[in-house]
């Protein structure tokens, strides 16, 4: 009971938390609206919180990313607006689009450069990368917004499948996970029960209501070839071993630096690419967005059961993470509770987190 229970706590959390906004806000959470609108707020974290389960399982942080999306997001409106890209159609937006996630992956570079070639702390590089990208989005913009973006760009944040290809991609999914079930040693099929019963909420949603969000392929897509680079590939556990023990990896012949700068690149990219669908979320670059994105990444990992320590974790709960930071997020504003407030709980669940972890691994 004890092993299924550290195995599924964060499910049933997720799930028991549902069930108690649903009975506060008296059933208006779980409409196929909100629900659709729900996946859409956890996705954009979501993708961030996939590239910092990596680097959390380096037993680094990174915590520049939230201005890092806030910059890519005005090298979109810059050209966009400013330099008329919005004129080009398609082929503007997707030029906009490829020089954000550059732009992305080019801090990458330069925090994974610091950190693996320096030596220098992450909590520091990423400290000061954070400050850096901010300047910088103020400055690009001269502190003010950026709009409109081209209309090529809405459908990307906001447009949804149609119903045939909605089912299609439910029963792949639902399938998919299935035979994942099925095939790894380390669960059992009641294990599968409380994600399908997740899916299956969702699925409800987007059936009766708009269909599948583009955003929540966007976040599949991202959660699952991450998780597949870190269960089947060199790289993956590459970084388990890393975050394990750095020395013994070392010794063992793990390139080290190597597996460290890649860490933080792909972290780069992702914000990029966050900040493309922030960007198209909103129809609009502002300097000032993404404060805290951070800390809901961070959130959504440590929730996940991603140690902070390193070593130990996947993108699977981190998937259920981003989804329970969503869940708070939507039902303290369909509460009427201010924001600050959420602020308050996100810190409290991370302190919570945290403990339990060293908890546990102190038991161990």
């Amino acid at each position: 009971m004890v092993s299924f229970l550290k195995k599924n706590g964060v499910w049933i959390g997720f799930l028991l938390l549902v069930v108690l906004i649903s009975i506060a806000t008296e059933g208006s959470f779980l409409s196929a609206r909100n629900l659709t609108n729900l996946l859409r707020q956890a996705s954009i974290n979501g993708i961030l919180a996939a590239g910092m389960t990596i680097i959390i399982l380096t037993g680094g942080i990174d915590l520049s990313i939230g201005s890092v999306v806030a910059l890519c997001g005005i090298v979109i409106g810059v050209t966009q607006v400013n330099m008329g890209w919005a004129n080009l159609g398609v082929m503007g937006a997707f030029a906009s689009a490829g020089l954000a996630v550059v732009a992305g992956i080019l801090l990458g570079v330069v925090n994974g450069a610091l950190i693996s070639g320096l030596r220098i702390a992450p909590f520091v590089i990423s400290l000061g990368m954070m400050v850096i990208a901010r300047g910088l989005a103020l400055i690009f913009s001269g502190g003010a917004s950026l709009a409109p973006m081209s209309s090529d760009f809405s459908p990307v944040a906001n447009a949804s499948l149609p119903m045939i290809p909605t089912a299609v991609v439910i029963a792949l999914i639902c399938g998919g996970f299935i035979l994942y079930v099925i095939r790894s040693r380390k669960e059992g099929l009641l294990d599968a029960l409380f994600p399908l019963l997740t899916f299956g909420l969702f699925s409800y949603a987007f059936l009766f209501y708009q269909g599948f969000p583009i955003l929540g392929l966007f976040l599949l897509a991202v959660m699952g070839t991450i998780g597949f680079v870190l269960m089947n590939t060199t790289f993956g556990r590459s970084i388990y071993a890393l975050g394990s023990n750095e020395r013994a990896a070392f010794w063992a012949g793990v390139p080290v630096r190597k597996v460290t700068f890649f860490a933080y690149v792909i972290m780069g990219a992702l914000s990029g690419l966050a900040g493309v669908l922030l960007t198209a979320r909103l129809n609009g670059a502002d300097p000032n967005a993404g404060q805290l994105f951070e800390l809901d990444a961070i959130a959504a990992v440590v929730i996940g059961g991603t140690s902070l320590k390193g070593g130990q974790g996947g993108v699977l709960g981190t998937f259920v993470g981003a989804l329970t930071i969503a869940t708070l997020n939507n039902g303290m504003d369909l509460l009427g509770v201010p924001s600050f407030y959420q602020m308050v709980l996100k810190g409290v669940i991370i302190v919570l987190a945290v403990g339990l972890d060293r908890g546990q691994r102190t038991e161990a």
